[in-house]
This record gives C-alpha cells, structure tokens and sequence, in this order.
C-alpha cells in the first residue's frame, strides 16, 4: 500500500500542493510567532546579563502598593542610607542611582522617539562603573551638560559639543552634550545621563537616590544581603543582584508570553481554518477515486490498508507542508523583527520545529481521518458499477448535533459574558469555538435556501451560466457548506472585531461629550509629568478663564491596591461634569470622593472614615466626604489634594484643565505658542480627543484584521481548491456542455459565478455570527465603559464586495482549466 500512496500522491499533486499550502500558511504563523519571541526572550537575556553584572545587593524602598509595577511612585532613598551601607562590612563600590523621565529634542523642536506608548525614554545619572560605556567624548560634570545614547543624537542630529534641550517633568533646560554612550541594542529606548546633583535635581529630588547598588568584596550576595538589611531604617529593603535581574527578566518574561499567546491564538484559528481546507479536499479527492478504491478492496486490500493509504497522503501533505511553513516562518519572523526596530540575527530553537511539524502533520491527519474511514467502507462490489459514489449519511444526526454545539456554545459565551470569574475567558473561548463547528454542521441545510437567493438574480440575468452555476452550488451542500465555512470563520472574527471597534468609537465620542467638560486639556506625551511652572504661564495666555492641574497616586485603600485622582476638586468635578449624589467636593486636609459602585461595594456614606496607605509606607485615615456617579474619565476616587503632597516625594502633574472664554482656533494656537518650550505637551480640545481615541481604535482594528486576513487567505485558497477538484470531478460534464454549443467564455462565467456565491455565502454567515458576537461583547461590557453599540454597516458592505471578488480571483485558474478542456477527451473521461 506504499506504493500506492505514492503513486496517488504523484497522480494528484497540483491538487495536494494546493492543500499543503493551507497548511504553509498556517503553520509559518506558528513558527514565526516562536521564532520572533524566542528571538526578543534571547535578545533582553543578553541585555540582562549584561546590566548590573557587577551588582551584588541593591537597596530600595518597599514597594507598598501592588500596582505600583513601573515603580514610577516609588518612594526615594535618602543619601543617609549610602552613608550607613558604606560602613557595612563586604560593601564595595556603592553607587546611589537616580532614574526617571527624560526626553531630547531633536534639531527639528520634536522629542526624539516620542510615540505615545512607545519605547521608554530614561534619565539617568552618569555611572562611570555602570552598565554602558561612552562612545566618544567625556562623562558630563556640572548641571549644564549632559550624554546621551549614540542612537538618539543620530535620530535628533545632534553632535558632540552642540546644545540640546532636554525635557523632563520639570523645567525644560538647554544643556551642553558632551558625549554619546553606547546602550546596545535597547530597541528604540532613549537614555539621558546627568551628573548626580543634576540628576536628583532634575528628575528626583536632591539628597535622594531611586536606589542603591553595591559589590561585594568577599561575601555571597546572600550573606552581603543580610548583612546590608540590618543597617536599613524602617521601609527599606535589600535584594541581591541575581533577585533583581531575575524580577526584571520575570517582569519581561511576563510580557513576552502575553505577546506570544497572543499571536499563537490568530495562528490557531488560521489552523482551524486550514482544517477545514484539508478536510473538503480529502473528501472530494476520496470521492474521485471510489471506483479505484473500491478495485484496491477487490484485489484484496484490507479496510486498514486503505484508510492507512489514504492517511499516508495526509502525512506526506503535513510533512512537505510544515517544512515550507517553518521557512516562511522564518521570513515572518524575520519582518516583525524588523518591524520591532530590533536589530541582529534570528534565534533558533528547538521548540519552533518540533511545534511545526506536530501541529502541521497532526492537523492534516485528522482532517483527513474521516475521509480515510469512509474510503476503507467502499464495498469490493462497486468497482463493477458505472455509477459508483461515496454513500452519504443523513442530515438529521448532523443537523441535530450541529443544533446541541450551537446553543451551548452560545450558553458558554452567554455565561462567560455575564460573569465568570477567573474562567470567563475559557467559556467564552470554548463558547465560540463551538458556535463556530455547530454553525459549520448546520450550514448544509442553511446553504440550500441562501445559495438560491443568493443565485437568483445570476440565473435571470446570465442565463444559462447562472442558471448552471446555481444548480452547481446546490448540488453537493456539503461540498459548499465546508468551502464557505472556511471563509465564516475569518470573516466573523474580522466583523466582531469591526462592531466592537465601532461600538469603542461611539463610547468614547459619547463619554467625551457626557463628561468632558473643560474646553482643553493639556497632557504630556510619551511618559513624564507637567512641569509645575507651566500653570501660571498658561493661566496668563490670552483668552483663557481659568486652569487647574490634576495629579495621578497610587495607595492601599481598605486593603486593595488603587489609583486616584488630586487636585482642585471643584474643577476636577466640573471639567467631567460630576454628578455629586450625596455629600460635596469640599475634602478639606484628608478628604475623599468616592463613586457610587466604590460606595455600594465597599458600604461607605458620607462621613465614614477610610484607613488608606500610601507608597511612602505610611497611613492616614481619610473620611468620605462624597458620594459621585460612575466617571470612566476620572476613576472611583479623588482624595484631597494636601494628602498627596504629604505622600509623594515628587509631585508631578498628570494633566492640566483648562476653560476659555472662547474654544476658537486663536485660543488653542495661543496655549501651543505660550507652550513652545514643552514639546512632550499636547493641547486637546474636546474634537481631538475623540480624534485621538479614534486613531487608537482604528489601529487596534487594523491590526487585530490583518492577523485575522491570514485566515481569510486560506479560504481563499480552500475556495480555489474546491473549484479546481470540482472541475476535474465534472470533466465529462464539461465537455458534454461545450459540445450541445456552451462557449469557452459561458463556461469560464458559470464557474466564476460559481465561486462568488460561495464566497458570499461564506461572508454572509460569518458577519451575521460575527455582528452576533460583537452585539453580546458590547452588551457584556456595558459597564465597562462599552456604553453604545454601531455596526459598521459601510464597512460590512465594503466586506461583502470583498468577498465576491475573493470568488472571482479564486475562479480563475479552475475556469481558464476548464475553458482549454479539449471537448472529445472530456467526454470521454470515465
């Protein structure tokens, strides 16, 4: 039976080449995904190793609240503390390091590497043991002068020796650059270093450190590390090197498996697609060769021997298709390595090849299993008949147990959406997936009313050809069925995505319109804070009324780790247009506002009395002074403005509101003239906000539909495959039709309308699942923020025509095939 396996494989290999490359794609994004992570795992491990190798214990304040991860409001070290570490014995080199936000302005006015989300942009001071080296010129000395990293004066074009500003989350300040240090490859970071009173000065605060680091000279870091925490006052801590590194990498390591879950679940449903691929072409392909099989059952084969042929197939399409997708694999990884901005040669593994081939050659086999078992049931008797096919199974079993997966999996997503804990996920995953296969199984029956709609209007207006395309597409509703089902499952995906990208755009233009009610805001951008002198500049621009600015903490309120918003509460409750239902804004010393969820939840009123502590490590009660409705714009809790002060080592403000007489266009390039000299800040008004919003959402979109267009590509060559076995199937009826007069061009637009209408089949059921889903997601989140639900019906439309076209490409090669059939040898054809 070896042998006969190979001979099917040569005798069939455009069609199989057409499935393996189902598999190619779906197994490239596998393999790309693995490589590209494993690629970035290797790339930060070497940047770790690299970092603070000479560290044996690091001093630092206790992290108090848990969603203080960035460390961004963290308490400081006093310089006290590098004083009693330099007397501990085994204590070698300490260094206080001071680290926060800095940016360079680039020779065009615009912040070098400022994106928003983008790259980190680091202010440092200058280490002469630390962790990079200087490239070219000296080590600053004096607050006037500054290095930075050899990558952003090549971005900025900024030389050695030219000035440069530099901004952070105080006053801009002009410095001299009096050398470039090479950080390696920080992918796109910015690294600032200052000598270190500059350094606290700037971006900390002078006789302060954001920590201590300190070699050892004799000790273990362990015994280094004890020895250490005894002379720490309260609130300090020690940790070793290796434990500092290791958080750091865990930290990364974290997200680097979130990215790579990520992705693996788009490759997955590419896969899940490719299954259906495999499965209709190993149908049809069986479904050819009944009478050969039926001869290999009369000559002796056994059930197994044929089914292990067949399976044979399905093992060499897996193996020849997992070796071209773990190539383009690689390519893949390679373009979102350069797409990352990361430099350097891929990272080989082990784990991307095996992965491959066990998901490639796996999911081949079992699509194919079925119509291996269906094969090896082909009676001996019926090579002897002319008229000899596959028996098929009633439809009431399928419709039936398609009906069952249909409604749990709508339970499933129904229950995961109404809230179900830490499975929620996994419901509403195992929801979808089986919607998904019950929809599938039902699809036969769903197909044989649509098809004729969808084919009505070809067969009145082509003809003959529309006529026959139409009576081709309800012939075998299986057949048609599973090739549409391959495109149902992309296209919904990409139209939930869609409805739920439209219902984000019309939330938040709503929620800005319900509770933004100051005239501009000013925020900074790419990371930092508002320099504190920029209040009364702004408050004296011409045209403005009035400005207030608003700080962000973090604290442990009543046990739970929190974020808050400070400042004049007043103009915090009317620029989000505050509801107050109870009590005030006036919080007074160790006040607090609270909305009516936190209230209800927590069982508060006005005047209970809260106990609350801060990332300084120290406790205060604040009393509830008011109760306000639910403000997606400022959170669950405002607290007095004195009682951040007296915890924050720092202030920074975090956004700064702004009312003027007039929101003309004068008014706003007035606020961007009197803020020239602080380019990380934006002025907004109430239109560019919902502009920015929806810039953010757009590209959300976008990206989540190209990793879901992989998908729809290998529908699209499951509807090419379906054609092109669909003509060799019908050669002799071909042939009969160009003989009783159907032209060469009649025959190319039978089978091009063909396809269309079962693209569009496919596209319709798949947005209608996919408008389903979208609806119940938003339905789900109406508390989350999700407050409006849009269809995107422009959109779907615009997909629809898609989908057609999608038919009509997909029809080419079949029908250009089927046009140069010579006529007397199709007829001919057994």
């Amino acid at each position: 039976m070896g042998k006969v396996t190979l001979r099917n494989l040569a005798a069939h290999k455009i069609r199989l080449v057409l499935t393996a490359v189902a598999v190619i794609l779906g197994v490239a994004f596998v393999a790309g995904t693995l490589m590209f992570t494993d690629t970035m795992n290797k790339r930060f491990d070497d940047l770790f190793s690299r970092i603070g190798t000479n560290v044996a214990v690091d001093v630092r304040a206790k992290k108090v609240v848990d969603g203080d991860d960035d460390g961004s409001a963290a308490q400081p070290v006093p310089a006290a503390v590098l004083k009693a570490v330099q007397n501990v014995d085994g204590v070698k080199d300490p260094f206080g390091n001071v680290t926060g936000y800095a940016a360079v302005v680039g020779a065009d006015g615009k912040v070098v590497g400022q994106s928003g989300e983008g790259p980190p942009q680091l202010g440092t001071n200058w280490n002469p043991k630390g962790s990079y080296d200087l490239k070219t010129g000296r080590a600053p000395r004096g607050p006037h002068e500054v290095v930075i990293d050899a990558d952003t004066a090549s971005k900025g074009k900024i030389a050695v020796g030219s000035t440069a500003r530099i901004v952070t989350s105080g006053q801009p300040a002009r410095m001299t650059v009096v050398g470039l240090i090479d950080t390696g490859d920080l992918m796109g970071a910015t690294v600032t270093a200052f000598d270190t009173p500059t350094a606290q000065r700037m971006l900390l605060k002078p006789g302060f450190f954001s920590d201590i680091e300190m070699a050892s000279s004799g000790p273990s870091q362990a015994e280094l590390k004890s020895r250490v925490a005894k002379a720490l006052p309260e609130g300090m801590e020690a940790v070793t090197g290796t434990e500092l590194r290791e958080e750091t990498k865990s930290d990364i390591a974290s997200m680097l498996n979130f990215f790579r879950t990520f992705l693996l679940v788009f490759a997955l449903i590419s896969i899940f697609v490719g299954a259906f691929i495999i499965f209709n072409t190993f149908s049809m392909l069986v479904a050819q060769r009944t009478r050969e099989l039926a001869l290999l059952r009369a000559i002796g084969a056994a059930r197994p021997q044929v089914t292990r042929a067949v399976i044979g197939e399905a093992v060499a399409v897996g193996f020849v298709g997992s070796t071209f997708g773990l190539a383009a694999g690689a390519g893949l990884a390679a373009a979102l390595q350069a797409a990352s901005g990361m430099g350097g040669g891929l990272t080989f593994t082990a784990s991307p090849v095996i992965w491959s081939y066990v998901v490639g050659i796996v999911v081949t086999v079992v699509s194919a299993y079925f119509p291996a078992r269906r094969a090896a049931k082909i009676p001996p008797v019926a090579a002897m008949r002319d008229d000899v096919a596959l028996p098929q199974r009633s439809l009431r079993i399928r419709v039936a147990l398609g009906s069952l997966l249909t409604l749990v999996g709508a339970g499933l997503i129904g229950t995961g959406l109404s809230g179900g804990g830490g499975s929620a996920v996994a419901l509403v995953g195992g929801g979808a997936f089986g919607v998904f296969i019950g929809v599938a199984m039902l699809a036969p029956v769903i197909s044989v009313p649509v098809v004729r709609v969808l084919a009505a209007p070809f067969a009145k207006v082509m003809g003959t050809p529309g006529r026959l395309a139409q009576q081709n597409a309800l012939r075998n509703p299986r057949r048609t069925a599973a090739t549409a089902a391959a495109l149902m499952i992309g296209l919904a995906l990409i139209t939930m995505v869609n409805v739920m990208g439209a219902s984000m755009r019309k939330s938040v233009d709503a929620q800005i319109d319900r509770q933004f009610g100051a005239d501009y805001l000013v925020q900074p951008q790419g990371g930092g804070g508002i320099d504190p002198g920029v209040l009364p500049k702004v408050k004296a621009t011409p045209g403005v009324q009035s400005a207030s600015v608003t700080y962000e903490g973090k604290a442990k309120i009543a046990g739970d780790g929190t974020t808050y918003m400070a400042g004049d509460v007043a103009a915090i409750a009317s620029a989000a247009r505050l509801k107050i239902v109870s009590g005030g804004t006036d919080l007074g010393a160790a006040g607090m506002m609270v909305d009516e969820g936190t209230a209800k939840d927590e069982g508060w009123k006005v005047g209970s009395t809260v106990s609350a502590q801060f990332t300084d490590g120290k406790t205060q009660r604040l009393t509830v002074a008011g109760v306000y409705a639910k403000s997606d714009l400022i959170g669950g809790k405002v607290i007095a403005l004195p009682v951040y002060l007296a915890h924050t080592a720092k202030p920074s403000a975090d956004a700064l509101l702004v009312d003027a007489a007039s929101t003309d266009a004068g008014t706003k390039a007035a606020l961007e003239t009197t803020l020239k000299d602080h380019p990380n800040l934006k002025v907004s008004d109430q239109a560019s906000l919902k502009k920015d919003a929806r810039k953010q959402v757009d590209f959300i979109v976008t990206f989540l539909s190209i990793l879901l267009a992989m998908s729809v590509i290998i529908a699209a060559v499951g509807v090419i495959n379906t054609l092109a076995l669909s003509v060799i199937e019908r050669t002799r009826e071909i042939g009969l039709l160009r003989a009783i007069g159907i032209s060469r061009r009649q025959l190319r637009r039978m089978i091009r309308l063909e396809s269309i209408v079962i693209a569009v089949f496919g596209a319709l059921l798949g947005m209608g699942i996919g408008v389903s889903f979208g609806a119940a997601l938003q339905n789900a989140l109406k508390d989350k923020g999700l407050s409006e639900l849009s269809i995107p019906f422009g959109t779907l439309v615009a997909y629809l025509v898609v989908a057609a076209v999608i038919g009509v490409l997909a029809a080419l090669w079949p029908a250009w095939r089927a046009g140069r059939m010579d006529v007397l040898k199709a007829i001919s054809t057994e």
